[in-house]
């Protein structure tokens, strides 16, 4: 029997949505899926939601929960990754209030920053972990990655891991449609593209029947900047540098120094932005949780709907060797040409039974490049810290981020990091 491993399956929702979609694949019958997560209650609760979706959708699909994470990889043709480490309580928390400290503030924290830095410090040890127990017992299984730091965390499990990764992100899903819908524009028919990096990739164009669309897209969003609205940071952007980004406002806002900034209190106000906004969607998300679990697992009549989410498109197209189009985040062979070969980047990609095909972009043009090398430059040289284990490069990472960079001083910046390192405490490895 094939088997699709689910790790970090104890997120509930995520895992109903994705092998939901995997029981509603014809292609997918009879694959067992295999669930791992270290809270062994969120474990059961997902193996309980997902035999009830098996049972009302009549697929042939087995559900087992394991307590051993190799024994639930071992022999997978697909390993899917939805992992956080440290959780909100404590390490998110971390993440913010240890900055807020020295009057650092942030939004997502999830990415870079220097929220993120610590995040991938965290994280990367882990995903090695999975990679060294994958190139043991299913080498040749896709990994396909969720989890963030996406653009670190990817490049780490393709390069030191030596595996088989693509790393997945809603935000190239869900650029366009949100784009148009928001200046009251017709997506339909539009050809696109985009790259760049993940959470900074570039709608690169966008036509309609031959007709370049920018024009209007900048007039509209122009006229939309009078107004207070949800997306003002990438509006700016995209008034600025030509060109929208993928990646949310509240993200985009902690990836550039312009945004927040103590001696600028007045932008927060008039680009909109959310500070401690993942905080605050994690209180949620957590109180939500406990507001419809009962209900959820109780129902023995549970339906599902196949998602958007790209997961069991990329499996049916291998298995089917039927071609499907995803964004995909992918080790920088060549692909954007004024790009850091070392680099992570997201491209359109070819899926198929030969697997994840990258297609080639070029060169962007420069001032987006320019501002991807920015973010780069943080994420390679955070891989650097985690692979050696020097506490130097964490340093190097955090006093080359743009954010933190433009707001604090190299001693209060070497000090933050190492007040982080301690308030993590066993969350990091020791580093020299």
């Amino acid at each position: 029997m094939s088997k699709i491993t689910f790790l970090g399956a104890g997120s509930t929702v995520f895992a109903k949505n994705v092998l939901g979609d995997v029981m509603l694949t014809p292609a997918l019958q009879g694959f067992e899926l295999a669930l791992f997560d270290i809270d062994p209650e969120r474990l059961r609760e997902s193996e309980v939601l997902l035999n009830n979706i098996r049972q009302t959708s009549g697929s042939s699909c087995t559900v087992k929960a394991y307590a051993d994470r190799k024994e639930a990889l071992r022999g997978a043709s697909y390993v899917i990754n939805a992992i956080q480490v440290g959780g909100y309580d404590p390490c998110t928390i971390t993440d913010f209030e240890v900055p807020k400290k020295y009057g650092l503030r942030q939004t997502i924290a999830d990415t870079i920053g220097i929220g993120g830095i610590f995040r991938n410090l965290r994280t990367i040890p882990v995903m090695l972990d999975f990679a060294r127990d994958i190139q043991e017992v299913c080498p040749d299984a896709w990994f396909l990655n969720y989890t963030n730091p996406m653009a670190v965390l990817t490049n780490v499990l393709n390069g030191a891991g030596g595996i088989k990764a693509v790393g997945l992100c809603h935000s190239v899903q869900v650029c366009v449609p949100d784009l148009f819908r928001s200046l009251g524009m017709d997506a339909s028919g539009v050809q696109t593209r985009i790259a760049g990096i993940n959470h900074m990739a570039w709608l690169l164009e966008a036509k309609k029947d031959g007709v370049d669309l920018y024009p209007e897209i900048k007039r509209r969003a122009a006229q939309k900047q009078k107004e207070k609205h949800h997306d003002m940071v990438r509006f700016e952007l995209m008034l600025r540098f030509g060109y929208y980004v993928t990646e949310s406002s509240e993200h985009n806002a902690e990836y550039h120094p312009y945004f927040i900034k103590r001696q600028y209190p007045e932008l927060i106000e008039r680009f909109n932005i959310p500070l401690d906004e993942y905080p605050r969607r994690c209180v949620e998300q957590i109180r939500g949780w406990k507001e419809m679990r009962d209900s959820l697992l109780a129902n023995g009549n549970l339906e599902h709907a196949r998602s958007h989410e790209y997961a069991s498109y990329i499996m049916e197209a291998m298995e089917t060797n039927v071609p499907f189009k995803i964004g995909g985040n992918v080790l920088n062979t060549g692909l954007i040409t004024n790009l850091p070969k070392e680099a992570c980047v997201e491209v359109p990609c070819l899926v198929d039974a030969s697997g994840v095909t990258p297609t080639f972009v070029g060169d962007l043009p420069p001032q987006l490049a320019a501002l991807n090398r920015t973010n780069i430059n943080t994420q390679l040289l955070t891989i650097e810290a985690a692979l050696t284990g020097k506490k130097e490069h964490i340093y190097h990472a955090a006093l080359l981020d743009p954010h933190t960079s433009a707001e604090l001083s190299i001693d209060d910046i070497v000090a933050l990091c190492d007040d982080l390192i301690e308030a993590h405490g066993d969350w990091l490895p020791a580093y020299r």
